[in-house]
Parts: structure tokens; sequence; C-alpha cells
């Protein structure tokens, strides 16, 4: 495969069809109907045929097409079981592969930015790579000091590609929308788009990684790689093995589901409290089980990779977030209501009851209220319908509420999460994390009255 600039045409005339493909579906199943086939199977039928068509060519794409691919699979738990089975397969393939590059691509690249004696940096050099991603494939390495490594290299033209199928998706980003019920697709495209930027800079990859793995260089539970080497368009960290998630969800024990479900909830919230930045891409394929957790080799610990999209938040979450929780979770409507009102998540124009919205906010929040919680796919499912459908009066106050872009990307990336540990099936006492590091949940008078519990404890 070339690289993604000569692609330009091609990658624009595939992505421009899928509409096109969309439509005359649409008009199959209006035949279908025509001749007595019922509007529910009709329905699944079409929603079956568009989704193969769609990931299958944004899987053959990389780039933004790949980037899109991958943060809307996190949420096929969403859809019917009898939709999501058949291309289940795509959508995991799509989390970690694609076609990769041509080794005198790569090797032109690592030329032009390690030097020409770059092969002299390395003690071994796999040119197949092992991974592919969507702006880069990483290969497997052996640093000159001996150390297992991963390198990164960065497609040619990645930028142009990124911007490009993006704004191509984003024509059509309404079609899209009844692949994932209850969510909308447009403003993911166009918040992926804004990141396009950041995800080029190496740099600010490699500042973000070695943050975490310094923070998390002792954790029993979290591994991050150290960053070895970084350059434009290149860069390389320590290499770990692992079973890939995507392997865990798919035929995974019980034990390794929840064990990665309970680590994945506590990455998402303490690295927020830990580092100031939070990880916002969690699909699968960024996420393996080591062995080798607290309780020995039988025991499981969370590899975390790519560090090319995160938010910044000197603070760690926002307070309000926890706060919020907190009082939905005591049926406080009317400080619940005020709070969102002050951050913006009711504009000034609209009046809304306050005790539907505790009704809205109760099922989604129903995790954190448990002691413990086994996410589900029909969980999932039953949300997204609950939100989507117009018989619902969830749906039309849904479309009421706003999200502020100071939480764009924490709330895609909460959603992402949820819809991998749904994915997992897995059992996670989610509440001990937000308890634990989610500033606002828990009030300050009950902290002091717990630390000093422990205090006396310890004595």
């Amino acid at each position: 495969m070339s690289d993604l600039p000569r692609k330009a045409v091609t990658r624009t005339a595939k992505l421009a069809a899928l509409p096109l493909g969309f439509a005359g579906r649409a008009t199959w199943g209006l035949g279908k109907r025509i001749v007595g086939e019922s509007a529910e199977i009709v329905g699944r039928e079409l929603q079956q045929r568009t989704a193969e068509q769609l990931f299958k060519v944004l899987g053959e794409l990389k780039g933004g097409a790949m980037k899109f691919g991958q943060a809307l699979s996190v949420f096929e738990s969403a859809l019917p079981e009898e939709v999501a089975g058949p291309y289940r397969a795509a959508l995991t393939k799509l989390q970690d592969a694609a076609p990769p590059m041509p080794t005198r691509t790569v090797h032109a690249v690592l030329a032009e930015r390690l030097g020409e004696d770059w092969p002299d940096l390395f003690a071994e050099f796999d040119d197949k790579p092992a991974a592919a991603a969507s702006i880069g494939q990483v290969h497997r390495g052996v640093w000159h000091d001996g150390r297992p490594v991963a390198v990164k290299v960065q497609y040619p033209g990645a930028g142009e590609a990124l911007l490009s199928d993006l704004n191509q998706l984003s024509r059509f980003a309404r079609l899209l929308g009844p692949l994932i019920p209850g969510m909308d697709v447009k403003p993911l495209i166009s918040e992926l788009r804004d990141r396009v930027s950041e995800e080029l800079d190496y740099a600010l990859e490699a500042q973000a990684q070695q943050a975490h793995a310094e923070e998390f260089a002792d954790d029993p539970d979290v591994v991050v790689p150290a960053v070895v080497h970084q350059c434009d368009q290149i860069l390389i960290t320590e290499w770990i093995d692992g079973v890939p998630l995507s392997e865990v969800i798919s035929e995974g024990t019980q034990e390794q589901r929840d064990r990665a479900g309970q680590l994945l909830a506590r990455f998402l919230f303490s690295g927020p409290a830990r580092t100031g930045l939070l990880h916002a891409d969690p699909h699968p394929g960024n996420f393996r089980l080591l062995p080798g957790g607290p309780d020995g080799e039988d025991d499981w610990r969370l590899g975390v990779l790519d560090f090319g999209t995160v938010d910044r938040l000197s603070g760690g979450l926002p307070e309000s977030i926890g706060e919020s929780l907190r009082m939905t979770l005591d049926g406080e409507a009317d400080a619940v209501y005020e709070l969102l009102c002050t951050e913006g998540f009711v504009k000034e124009s609209i009046e809304l009851d306050p005790d539907a919205v505790l009704d809205y906010l109760l099922p989604i929040i129903e995790p954190a209220k448990a002691e413990e919680f086994t996410f589900t796919r029909g969980w999932m499912r039953s949300q997204a319908a609950r939100i989507a459908d117009p018989r619902f009066p969830a749906h039309q106050l849904g479309k009421q509420l706003n999200l502020p872009p100071a939480y764009l990307l924490i709330h895609r990336v909460t959603l992402s999460t949820i819809g991998v540990l749904c994915q997992l099936g897995a059992t996670v006492r989610l509440r001990d994390e937000l308890e634990e590091w989610l500033p606002g949940f828990v009030l300050a008078e009950d902290l002091a009255e717990f630390d000093a519990g422990e205090s006396v404890a310890e004595a």
C-alpha cells in the first residue's frame, strides 16, 4: 500500500460512495416492505447491511476514517444483538488492525527522522508491523541498550488524510446516526477533527505518556511503558506484552473480564487525579492484560498504550461531576438542577422540571449506586433505546439538555469506557473508584470522618 496522499482520490471516492450505498439499500428496503415484509425486520436488515459496508470501508482507509470507526466501535454494545452479532468481529479487527505501510516507506521515514544510520540504533528491528492504527503503525524492535521497544512510525501525509476523511464523514453524519441508537454522530466527528493536530504531534504524546509512566511506575495495577526516544513522526517506547483487551472481550474468562473492567474504571478516574491528564482514546486496542498483579503471577495488571489524545485537567476531573452524581443518587432534584444550570448543561432560555431531570439521570448512573454492578450489552441497549425512542420522555428531555465544550471530551471518554465495560460483561465495584478518585463525590465532612476512622484503626 502506498502512502496516504497518493490514495486521496480513491479515499474520497470510497467515502463519498457510502451515502449512495445507504440510499440504495433504503430503496431496496422500501421494495421489501411493498411485498409484505414487516418494517421491523426490514429495518434490522438495512441496519446490518449499512453497518457491514461502513466498517468495511473504514477499516480499509486508516486515517480519519479508521479513527472514526474505532471511536464508533466501542458503542457496539448499544446495537440490537441480532444486528451487532454478524459484524462484531469486523469491529474488533478495526480496533487494532489495518493494511500495513510498505517496508520501503517505513525505512524512508526512519532514515529521514533518525538519520541514514538508523539501523545502528537498534539491536533488532522487525520490518513487519506488530500493529497498525489510524495515523501510524508500530514495529517491534530491540533498542541498542537491549530494551525491547515499540517503534511507532507516522504515515506520511497522515494529517491531510485525517482532515479529509473527517470532513467527508461530517457531510453525511446524519445518515450514520441510526447505526448507534441514542448517539449524535456529528459532534463525535467534530470533536475528533478538533483533536487532529494534537494527535499528530508525537512530542505531546511523548510528554503525556512519560508523565503517566513516571506516576504509575510502582503501581501494582497499571503499567504504562516509558518513552525511550521521540522525534518528528517517530515515537519509541518500551515494549509490553499482554493479552489485548479485544481478545478478553471475545474469549476471556469471567475472572479476566471482571479484573480488566475494574482496572479500566480505576485508570479512568485515577489518571486525572494523579497526572492531571485524561487518557481520551479508550478503545480496546489501547489496553492489555498483563500477568503479575498484586496477588502474584495468576493476577492481572492493566497495560495502557497510546496517549495521542488526552484531556488536560490540571485539577483532575471537575468537582461538579462528583457533586452532581452524589446529589442525584441522594435524590436532591432541585440542587442537581441548579448545578446543571450553573455549569451550562441547561441553557438560560430553557426551563425544565427538576424531578424530570432527576428521572432522566437516575437510570444512567445506576452503576454508581450499587456496591457492584454488572455491565451488559442488554443494559447498554436499554439506555440507548430510552434516550433514542421518541415514545420515551427521556428522549424529549435529552434533546433540551446542552453539553458544554469543557465537558465534551470527558463525556465521550466516559461513554466509551462504559461501552467497553459492557462489551466485557464485567462486574465492577464502580462506587469504590468514585469514592477514591472523583472530587466532590464524597462530602468533605464524610471524608474527614473516614480519614479519622482510618487513623484510629491504624493506631
